[in-house]
């Protein structure tokens, strides 16, 4: 302000001048033939009027310059990220986008955050995606995320099968480990598939992650046992990835009309069994229509009737449990 103070001083002794000068000299009259009249032959405008709005200029660019020096450091630093971001690809209404989605994080653990699932090989739209559908994935510290990535790897899950990783199941960066572990544990223990099965099944089916691991081991068990399917048949038609309601109707419904029978200890079978495919990866429509060549009544009917069989098994299941309890309540007294 001293400044544009002092810019102001130099000019004033100039206004000060010219206001002095006589009103006489500001126009110039001369004289007609008679009969007319007195005309201005010339309208000289004063300099002071004329040259004061560059003085204002003069001032105003004064101050501004001055106002730049108090710039907010908040604001240049956010400045400097918005422009990060968009020399990593991303456009305005994006940035706008994810400013907003966790007003929480600052914007530099953002930046940090997103800078580290572009090093794994994502682009900016689906990784945009994921975030916006995920955004507690922007409270992960670099730390962390390092530390995912590297145990992601561990399983097989490199720079290209963690993109589909990322887009399907993005939970699996902010899920707790021992829950991972579990999962993992249970298809290299308890289902005995290999290091290579298990890189491929989570990379078709990322919805594992997050399964319960004993929901996912009575249905490895029921497609293995009761369906007579292989290790390779479940990992290549993504078999763990469907609800086991969906695939007991399917399943057994075929096994009713005839149409499936489960293989014996050879792996044969009198009739040919429809493809996996055509029994679990297609509408229900297209399931009756081509597989079951039944009406859509007729399974309605049969779901209903399933549902009624579970219901009873499972009520004869815990009074079994009851009394196996009683008896062994009575074996104590005793």
């Amino acid at each position: 302000m001293t400044r544009s103070w002092t810019c102001l001083a130099r000019q004033t002794p100039h206004l000060r001048d010219r206001k002095r000068m006589s009103p006489s000299l500001f126009c110039k009259l001369s004289t007609v033939p008679s009969g007319e009249n007195l005309q201005e032959s010339s309208c000289v405008r004063p300099k002071t009027y004329v040259q004061e709005p560059e003085y204002r200029t003069h001032l105003v660019q004064c101050l501004h310059k001055e106002q730049k020096t108090f710039v907010d450091p908040k604001s240049i630093e956010l400045a400097n990220i918005i422009s990060s971001l968009q020399d990593m690809g991303f456009d305005e209404a994006h940035i706008n986008s994810l400013l907003s989605i966790q007003p929480s994080v600052h914007p530099q653990q953002l930046l940090d955050i997103i800078s580290e699932f572009l090093l794994l090989g994502l682009h900016p739209e689906p990784l945009f995606m994921a975030l916006k559908k995920s955004p507690q994935l922007l409270k992960l510290s670099p730390v962390q995320m390092k530390k995912r990535s590297s145990y992601l790897r561990k399983l097989g899950l490199g720079e290209g099968k963690l993109k589909r990783v990322l887009h399907s199941c993005p939970e699996v960066f902010t899920m707790r480990q021992r829950d991972i572990d579990g999962v993992v544990r249970v298809l290299k223990e308890r289902c005995m598939f290999t290091a290579q099965q298990i890189t491929e099944l989570l990379h078709r089916c990322p919805g594992v992650f997050q399964a319960d691991p004993s929901e996912l081991e009575y249905k490895f068990q029921y497609a293995y046992f009761r369906m007579g399917l292989k290790h390779l048949d479940i990992v290549k038609n993504d078999f763990l990835q469907y609800s086991i309601t969906k695939i007991k109707q399917r399943h057994m419904y075929l096994e009713r009309l005839g149409q499936y029978q489960t293989p014996d200890k050879k792996g044969q079978t009198q009739i040919p069994n429809p493809l996996l495919k055509d029994i679990l990866r297609v509408s229900e429509a297209e399931f009756l229509a081509r597989t079951a060549r039944s009406s859509a009544e007729e399974f309605e009917v049969f779901k209903k009737l399933l549902d009624r069989e579970e219901e009873e098994s499972e009520s004869h299941a815990s009074e079994e449990e009851e009394e196996d309890d009683d008896d062994e309540e009575d074996e104590e007294q005793l």
